[in-house]
């Protein structure tokens, strides 16, 4: 999804582009494409008229979930509001997802370097250093959380190979800044997946366009269930989705309760969010919640509700007591934002000498912090176990695979606090330890394509070791066909 053209700040000021980087001539065809279609989404906001009962809006319900069980994912310009709260509330944030979306504060509050930088393949590409040196000082000045948090969370990134809006290298970059502060420790709690044939897009297993596609609704059908390969990298394995209808229901609810000066348009979003909450949830049993993110020219107020309805969450989020939050963003004349994106380049900003919309400050981030505080204002936190039961051997399953890495994730095991990971030939080879991770996931990279790889896990606690689970075999995928037309490239078999 491509965002429209804002302003570009002058270079120089702390924490922006550089100059000579954020080029207004990088992607001509896209800034071109982005300009043109901003003026007819502005046009277009003018004169529509929202079906959705403003009067009629529900409050959101105070909940029992666990706010330091929150997770966060979006689509594009969600991807990069997603990347943005996970490392200013990384505190709360136990796992992020991001499809097609590049690293915290890539713009530097340039749309010129968003246009360019951060979702083309231009020749510097994302300034990380400079964008390692703006988190750290930001943590400095307590603007956002310490990075700390950052190292414990669990990191979902994809591209598809036919993205043509946000270019693999984008992603590429994201991978290597949570590289950085997740250290080699924490290695496996990120899995990049770039061997799936998808357009620019929200990808399900069985809804939406073709999977190649770049455009239209920007949701895909690739036979690949990605919401639930997120959540389970994120909470480790989950109930599959049942087959009987969903047993919760989709609350509508009024955005200017959370916005700043209670006018949500003033910063860029709509006047109703919607909220997924399963009936256990609803009944007060002890829940998480996850954040969902559209991307540009894809919220209710330019698609309709396909995004809240078929983005695939809410079938994972029923079979175990999750509450997806849609917060909404708009397409709006002042800030000028046409696109109906997140903000991740600094429409929001009061100056553009000062950028803060990636902090906790940011008007976006704090509405949506808010909505998030209302939604676990009715945690009830669990009583401790009445005895020590004994470590039990995890179940363990593929999540996901690459050309170059598996995705493990299993049960969590009472009592456990902390898993050792096995890995061994197909041929036989003794299996050798390469990991001990804190959560229940763990993705493997560095893998050779089209090679089988068996595992096991056990639960560790307190110097005690529990029983490895049975072992897994799990083989890589071939490596994609290079793809220089992205958008027409064969899907790999």
């Amino acid at each position: 999804m491509p965002i429209a053209a804002d302003r570009e700040a002058p270079t120089g000021a702390p924490g922006r582009a550089k100059p000579g980087r954020g080029r207004y001539n990088a992607g001509g065809a896209a800034w071109r494409h982005c300009l043109v279609a901003g003026v007819a989404s502005v046009l277009l906001v003018i004169g529509f008229a929202r079906a959705e009962a403003r009067s009629g809006d529900a409050a959101l319900p105070a909940l029992n979930a666990d706010l330091r069980q929150t997770s966060v994912s979006g689509i594009s310009s969600g991807a990069f509001m997603a990347v943005q709260f996970g490392v200013a509330w990384s505190s709360i944030v136990t796992g992020v997802g991001a499809i097609a979306g590049g690293p915290y504060f890539c713009a530097q509050g340039s749309t010129a370097t968003a246009l360019s930088d951060c979702m083309l393949d231009a020749p510097e590409g994302p300034d990380l250093p400079t964008l390692i040196r703006d988190t750290d000082r930001w943590v400095a000045s307590d603007a956002i959380d310490a990075t700390a948090g950052i190292a414990a969370q669990r990191i979902y990134l994809f591209s598809g190979y036919n993205d043509d809006v946000v270019l693999r290298p984008i992603v590429d970059a994201l991978a290597r800044y949570y590289a950085h502060y997740l250290g080699p420790d924490h290695r496996g709690a990120l899995f990049e997946q770039t061997a799936i044939g998808a357009g620019h897009a929200q990808v399900t297993a069985d809804y939406g366009a073709a999977c190649t596609f770049n455009g239209g609704h920007y949701i895909n059908d690739c036979n690949y269930d990605q919401a639930g390969i997120l959540l389970q990298h994120i909470y480790g394995a989950l109930h599959p989705p049942g087959a009987a209808p969903l047993t919760g229901h989709l609350l509508a609810f009024a955005q200017a309760a959370f916005a700043p000066g209670r006018d949500p348009a003033a910063v860029g979003l709509d006047a109703t969010g919607y909220a997924y909450i399963p009936a256990a949830c609803a009944a007060m049993q002890a829940c998480r919640v996850h954040i969902a993110l559209h991307g540009c020219l894809q919220g209710v107020a330019t698609i309709g509700r396909d995004y809240v309805l078929h983005a695939g969450y809410n079938e994972w989020a029923d079979s175990n007591g999750i509450v997806v939050l849609y917060p909404q963003a708009r397409a709006t004349v002042m800030p000028f934002n046409p696109q109906g994106c997140w903000d991740w380049f600094g429409y929001t900003d009061a100056s553009p000498l000062d950028p803060r919309y990636a902090t906790k400050a940011a008007p976006q981030i704090a509405a949506i912090k808010a909505m998030l505080d209302r939604l676990t204002a009715g945690y009830q936190p669990p009583a401790p176990p009445a005895s020590e039961t004994a470590l039990a051997a995890p179940a363990v399953l593929v999540n996901d695979r690459s050309d170059t890495a598996i995705d493990l994730a299993w049960t969590p095991v009472p009592g456990a606090a902390e898993y050792e990971v096995e890995r061994g030939a197909a041929s036989g080879a003794a299996p050798q330890s390469v990991a001990t991770v804190p959560g229940p996931s763990f993705a493997d990279a560095g893998l050779v394509p089209n090679a089988s790889y068996v595992y096991r896990v056990r639960p560790l606690a307190g110097g005690v070791s529990g029983p490895f689970s049975a072992p897994l075999m799990a083989t890589t995928l071939a490596r994609p066909p290079r793809c220089d037309d992205p958008g027409s490239c064969p899907l790999s078999p």
